[in-house]
């Protein structure tokens, strides 16, 4: 039985009160992530805008991409019980 997990990346900033939200619905949910601190890392934000994003956070999550608060999105994601199961 082969176990996949979802990586889930958050481009995110310190200052970021819709990415601080984003980050607590999905530790709550149990949802392990990476950050990427677009003001760390230039290239990160310069290709997030040719994506076409214009808002943080940016969350990618397999082939799911969103941008802002999104509770409903967040929801969606398998926990990673569900996650081992599939």
């Amino acid at each position: 039985m082969e176990i996949r997990i979802m990586r889930i990346i958050i481009y995110t900033r310190a200052d970021c009160v819709q990415c601080h939200a984003t980050k607590r619905a999905m530790e709550s949910r149990g949802l392990v992530f990476e950050q990427v601190f677009v003001d760390q890392v230039p290239d990160a934000a310069e290709s997030l805008r040719a994506q076409g994003f214009r808002q943080l956070p940016v969350v990618i999550a397999g082939d799911t991409r969103w941008s802002g608060f999104r509770p409903d999105m967040i929801n969606r994601l398998p926990q990673p019980a569900q996650a081992a199961r599939a």
